[in-house]
């Protein structure tokens, strides 16, 4: 991962770990990519309503995911999506 999609990737784990409605988006968002079946999948819609600069975090991640081609305990982030499943999927 380049600097700057491993910067964005943390910001977002970090607000879906909170209790908000953009913690759940993003949560949303995050999850989709982790298990889109189990978890669901995200709605674009959603990105109206988070803040610019997690809008532009989600844009960055997805150009991410689309490049590494590898789901996120692949690339470290194990346990953390693993509490963002049970914060949101329980």
């Amino acid at each position: 991962m380049k600097f700057e999609e491993e910067a964005a990737l943390n910001r977002l784990v970090a607000i879906a770990r909170n209790d908000t409605g953009q913690s759940r988006r993003v949560a949303g968002f995050l999850l989709a990519w982790w298990n889109a079946d189990d978890c669901g999948g995200f709605n674009l819609a959603d990105l109206w309503s988070v803040d610019t600069s997690i809008t532009e975090d989600m844009v960055t991640v997805f150009g991410c995911i689309a490049r590494v081609r590898s789901y996120p305990d692949a690339l470290g982030y194990g346990e953390q999506f693993k509490s963002i499943v049970s914060g949101w999927r329980p």
